[in-house]
């Protein structure tokens, strides 16, 4: 690994730690970007993969999308964008009942499952829904990362997307 990676890695670790936890908050919208981003990047930095930036024009693009599956209670990944491709991340659950933390960590239980390789034989299942999402957001060429976080009438629905999309068939995650 290079010097420069290195320190852009310890630069990375040391901003983290001085970041309060906040695993506690139950307002899933106090200190939105900053707690996304850094239970993003905990799970990167730990993997010594480089750290996400935020990016307000992903997260514009990620709240319509949030804004329309809270609206019409459906869940699916939305249409391919030919021109701006973007990876995407989604995740639902009861409203107000889950930490913006507790939504990430979700896509990173999936760890579990992962195997090196090139993509999408990373699975130990075989399955690759099973790692999909934790593929994404470790994705080795993704440098930015935007989220919203819409409420249905049941259910919170969070959206990620990622700039440069990962999960390219026969690449290496990472």
């Amino acid at each position: 690994m290079s010097h420069q990676r290195l320190t852009s890695l310890f630069g990375a670790l040391a901003l983290l730690s001085s970041i309060p936890l906040t695993v506690g908050a139950t307002d899933p919208t106090s200190n939105f970007a900053e707690r996304l981003l850094a239970r993003h990047n905990r799970e990167r930095v730990s993997m010594g993969i480089a750290p996400l930036r935020w990016d307000g024009r992903l997260a514009a693009s990620a709240q319509g999308w949030a804004d329309h599956l809270a609206a019409t209670g459906r869940f699916e990944h939305a249409p391919e964008r030919q021109n701006d491709p973007q990876g995407e991340n989604l995740w639902a659950g009861t409203r107000g009942a889950f930490t913006l933390e507790r939504m990430v960590d979700a896509w990173i239980r999936e760890k579990r499952y992962f195997t090196p390789g090139l993509f999408p034989n990373n699975s130990a299942t075989g399955d690759v829904d099973d790692i999909g999402h934790y593929t994404q957001l470790m994705w080795r060429d993704t440098g930015e990362v935007g989220c919203a976080l819409a409420r249905g009438k049941v259910e919170d629905v969070l959206v990620c997307r990622y700039s440069d999309a990962g999960n390219y068939i026969g690449e290496r995650p990472f």
